[in-house]
């Protein structure tokens, strides 16, 4: 659901059936959804496709393990869609061609929002490039444009990590010597923390991003185009104190 958290998602009966029902099953894949393979194997899914797995842009969290948040380049968000449109050609030959047309259309959009943020988010100086957020999931986001993530509230790629009271201080001492303008809450995770650590080191607590999960429908975060442009115009806003911003 929107505003949910996939990392701990729990699978119900009727998704069992539907995984059974379908001649293509995709998963974000890189240990994201690790539930999922409880899941295809009890459904006896044999068509599963990880889409993490096929991107383009890989790379590694803060802990050494893959980065299973690889959506947030728009490259790779490109890559996908042409993996999914190869995906259902085949297993609907008579909709091939409108699979693969919708697609070149979408990352032709996703192109020119790449160029887009890019050019937005340059025309705040690199100094001020500095970012917190609430677990480490912007790595790939922070890579393609330039930023520099000064670290995480939750120090992990996962949100069903905690953070301890010694973690918390080095993060806040870290704040204060890096002059971190704002604190970025993700709308899946409670920001209470997050407000905790922004008041203790005269930070602002920023616009929520979305970082694992979209918005609910008629929020501009609904669409993973609506979710990139947000996230970065919120980012800039914030970075930057409001001093600018960027319409995607």
């Amino acid at each position: 659901q929107p505003n949910s958290d996939p990392h701990d998602y729990e699978p119900r009966p009727k998704d069992a059936l539907s995984v059974a029902d379908g001649r293509a099953v995709f998963v974000s894949g890189l240990g994201l959804d690790r539930w999922s393979g409880d899941l295809v194997r009890a459904a006896g899914a044999a068509n599963v496709i990880d889409v993490g797995a096929a991107a383009p842009v890989q790379r590694r969290a803060a802990d050494g393990r893959p980065d299973p948040h690889w959506w947030h380049d728009p490259r790779n968000g490109a890559a996908a869609l042409g993996t999914i449109a190869t995906t259902l050609a085949g297993v609907d030959p008579a909709g091939a061609s409108g699979y693969r047309r919708r697609a070149r259309a979408a990352q032709r959009r996703l192109a020119q929002l790449d160029r887009g943020i890019a050019t937005c988010v340059a025309r705040v100086p690199p100094e001020r490039r500095l970012i917190v957020t609430d677990h480490d999931a912007f790595g790939y986001l922070a890579a393609r444009y330039g930023i520099t993530v000064v670290g995480a509230v939750i120090p992990s790629n996962s949100t069903q990590a905690q953070a301890s009271a010694g973690d918390v201080a080095d993060l806040e001492a870290t704040i204060r010597r890096t002059h971190v303008r704002a604190i970025f809450p993700e709308s899946s995770v409670n920001a209470r923390l997050s407000q905790r650590i922004a008041s203790d080191t005269g930070a602002v607590l920023g616009a929520h991003l979305y970082g694992d999960t979209l918005g609910a429908p008629g929020t501009p975060g609904a669409t993973y185009d609506g979710m990139l442009a947000t996230n970065a115009e919120r980012l800039v806003t914030g970075m930057t104190g409001g001093a600018i911003t960027c319409r995607l």
